[in-house]
Order: C-alpha cells, then structure tokens, then sequence
C-alpha cells in the first residue's frame, strides 16, 4: 500500500518546526510527501523542501477546503492512502501515521481519521473541546450507525485524516467550493456508499484552538452557511443541535474545578456558535457585503463571486 502526505500550508509559524520534526521521527515514511502551499512567506516552503517535501505553489485566492485538497490527491494518484493534515498538527508519537494507516487492514475503511489532542498552551475550554470530540476509544462507523449517531456519525477531521483514493473518487473527491467541511460532507457520502469510517484514538496528533468570541461566531456562522448550501446533509443526517447542547452539559462540569471566570467565558463562546450557526444557516437573507465580514474565510466569498 503506498501513502501519501498531504499538507496546505500557509505562513505556518512557529508550530510548523515542530511538526516537521515529529513527522521525521515517525516509523512510517510515507511514500510522497506533497505540501500545497497558498503565497506563505515565512519559510514554510524552504523547511518543508528540506524534509523532502515536494511543493505546489498556488494563488492565496485560489486556496478552497475541497479543491485545492483534491488537487493534492490528484497529484499523489499513484497512492493508495493519503493521509491530510494541518501545518498546526503534530505527531504525538513516532507511531502515529503507522497506527491510523493501519486502520486500513479492513478493506471497508474508506476513511481513518486520528485523536486530536490539545496543545500545551490550550486553555480549559480548548481542552474540553479536544476530550469531548476525540475520546480514548477507537470505533468504526456504517451506515447503520447512522439513526442512533446522527451527524455526529458523519464527523472527522482534515487536520488528521486518511483518505483511502479508490472509494474517495468513486464518490468524486472532495467536494469543491467548499467553505469548510469537506471532510465532513466526504465521510457522509462514503457511509451513505457502503463503506466504514473509522475513528483510530491509538494515532494522536496535538491540535487545539484557543478561538475568543469572536472567532467562535465566525466559525460557527461558516458551519451554518455549509449546512445551508448542503442541506441534504442535515436531511440525511439530522441536526446538529442535540449534539450541542451535549456538550455545553459537559463543558459546564469540566469547567467547575477551573472556575466561575471560565464558565462565563464558555457562556459567551457558547451563545457566539448559536448566534454565528443561526445567522450562517439564513445567510441568504443577509445583505451581501455583510455576509464576507461575518465569515471566517472573507476570502473564499470573494472568490466565490
């Protein structure tokens, strides 16, 4: 089976050296390594071509979550699996990559994505987010699991993700034009073809967000747009509201032995997402020039025009 890597880059900071440094000590090379990256001018590219990277070098503009990662997995058309991630994702150990490739012993796993674990500098709501989404055991998912798990069945995440290339362009790729979540709106598709999707928690990487207000809004006004523009997820999947509410009852018990000052910051976070998801769920209504602003990605609807 031969693996590819598949990274996005762009400006990757300071985190990006140490993400280089993790995948050099893991015990699985992949085959090809392939950084797309969109203008950074940081050194992302220089480092990364010293570790071996092979570089595709596109327009900031031109950058799309489905796009311009499909245009990575039609580079590596010679790799049977292709393993996704962020430039602020690092290996937690030298057996990470080895162990979510692994999970494609099972001939129905069209897709085998990692435990995100938060990084050092994660605050108590950031490390909440990571232990409540990213339990400690692994499972797989089919479509019958689909009644009982809702969307939350259709869940993985790009920042650590394998891709097996047959089932993924039997589907078509990812999905281009896409906001966020096309790996999501991926995993979806495959379960509704048959195949698995299978949460490997043994594979870790470190990848958290201590996001304000703000950017919560933002985030979850982006989610609101995407299940607008893809409503036959939320027909297919159902709603993510249960799930959300979920997770406020247990981010409130985590966040008792931190203190009052945090809960009431996840107060504010949590009444950012609802108010960001309702307003991105009727983002037709809004005016025009509003709805860029409101965005985390301007760009992409800049683009989009």
């Amino acid at each position: 089976m031969r693996i590819g890597l598949l990274i996005p880059t762009l400006n990757a900071g300071p985190r990006w050296h140490a993400a280089l440094r993790a995948l050099s000590l893991q015990d699985l090379r992949p085959d090809r390594l392939l950084l797309i990256d969109s203008g950074s001018q940081d050194g992302t590219v220089e480092a990364a071509r010293a570790h071996g990277f092979e570089i595709v070098e596109i327009h900031r503009e031109q950058f799309d979550h489905g796009a311009t990662r499909q245009l990575g997995l039609d580079r590596l058309a010679d790799c049977d699996v292709v393993i996704c991630m962020t430039q602020d994702a690092i290996a937690a150990a030298p057996d990470t990559l080895s162990k979510l490739a692994a999970g494609f012993a099972d001939g129905q796993v069209a897709v085998a994505w990692g435990r995100q674990l938060p990084h050092d500098d994660a605050n108590p709501i950031a490390a909440h987010a990571r232990r409540f989404n990213y339990p400690g055991r692994s499972r797989q998912v089919r479509s019958q699991d689909i009644p009982t798990l809702g969307i939350k069945a259709a869940f993985c995440s790009n920042s650590f993700a394998a891709w097996r290339q047959t089932a993924l362009r039997a589907i078509g790729g990812f999905p281009s034009q896409t906001l966020l979540g096309e790996d999501m709106l991926s995993c979806a598709k495959l379960l509704q073809a048959g195949w698995t999707s299978a949460y490997v928690a043994e594979a870790a990487v470190h990848h958290s967000h201590n996001y304000s207000a703000t950017e919560e809004f933002r985030r979850y006004f982006d989610t609101g747009v995407l299940h607008s523009r893809e409503a036959w997820l939320i027909d297919a999947f159902g709603r993510a509201e249960g799930e959300g509410l979920r997770f406020i009852r247990s981010e409130w018990q985590a966040l008792a032995e931190h203190g009052s000052a945090w809960r009431l910051k996840a107060l504010l976070n949590n009444a950012a997402k609802f108010s960001g998801y309702a307003l991105g769920r009727r983002y037709q209504r809004l005016p025009k020039r509003l709805v860029p602003r409101l965005s985390m990605h301007p760009r992409w609807w800049r683009a989009l025009r």
